[in-house]
């Protein structure tokens, strides 16, 4: 088995296939919350930190105006390309998720997958809401999903799952390194392998997120003032059973609505 290490985001071909094979429960979810919770119809959608585009290219063959950005250029290309293919203009564009404009606003957004705790500060997170606050219109909403640090013990500092696609399968582990609240940074390591007819590759990967307890999210937003939080749902994806956050709660889907 050939063992690269390097950024897992380099390899779109095979992060696509395990977080792509699942996309309908996300799909079907964001789509029941515009219904439910947008004061606006709902037709301009807008992903930051998109990635290979999984989600954005589903919304775009039923209909939606779809755009994204990421700070990958190969995930771009990959979700490009897979737009072209389907002879759909290409969404996604090279950019920060914390430093960005758009031409025109949309109406609604989303980001289910924990990117946002890619950004290392408070500072950087509060610019990444205040980026989506320019960008949605009044009425609209931006679903935002992501692991909260539990106040006590995590439930859960592993995770392992798998997904083909054709004649390549790839499992994936990622497990906590090292989790310091002082600083609010967990390390994370993550081990994907990928078996095709032709080669066997594993590859390796460690990166920090910033962590957040229930409290200190709450707090990030207050600073926000352009965003309402009007509901809270965890990661089984059920519009009609939506969730309390407390100190222990550890996935969480915020949605917030643009006053």
């Amino acid at each position: 088995m050939r063992l690269i290490r390097g950024n897992v985001y380099d390899y779109p071909q095979y992060y696509d296939i395990l977080f792509a094979a699942d996309w309908k429960a996300e799909f079907r979810f964001l789509r029941a919350c515009f219904q439910k919770h947008a004061r606006r119809r709902v037709a301009r959608l807008f992903e930051p930190a998109c990635g290979t585009g999984r989600l954005l290219v589903k919304f775009a063959q039923v209909g939606y105006q779809v755009g994204g950005n990421d700070l990958n250029p190969r995930a771009v290309a990959y979700c490009n390309a897979r737009f072209r293919r389907r002879r759909l203009p290409e969404p996604a564009c090279q950019g920060d998720m914390a430093d960005f404009r758009l031409r025109g606003k949309v109406d609604a957004a989303f980001n289910t997958i924990n990117s946002f705790r890619h950004l290392q500060s408070q500072r950087a997170a509060a610019s990444h809401l205040r980026c989506m606050a320019a960008a949605v219109a009044k009425g609209g909403i931006y679903a935002l999903g992501f692991h909260l640090t539990p106040t006590g013990p995590p439930s859960c500092d592993e995770e392992s799952w798998s997904a083909r696609r054709g004649s390549v399968a790839v499992q994936s582990r990622m497990w906590t390194v090292k989790l310091d609240r002082r600083p609010r940074e967990e390390w994370v390591r993550m081990v994907l392998d990928i078996h095709a007819s032709n080669q066997q590759l594993r590859l390796e990967d460690a990166f920090p997120f910033r962590t957040y307890t229930a409290a200190q999210f709450r707090r990030l937003l207050a600073a926000v003032p352009e965003w309402e939080l009007i509901e809270t749902y965890d990661f089984t994806y059920q519009v009609d059973q939506p969730v309390c956050v407390t100190g222990q709660t550890e996935d969480v889907i915020y949605v917030l609505a643009r006053r």
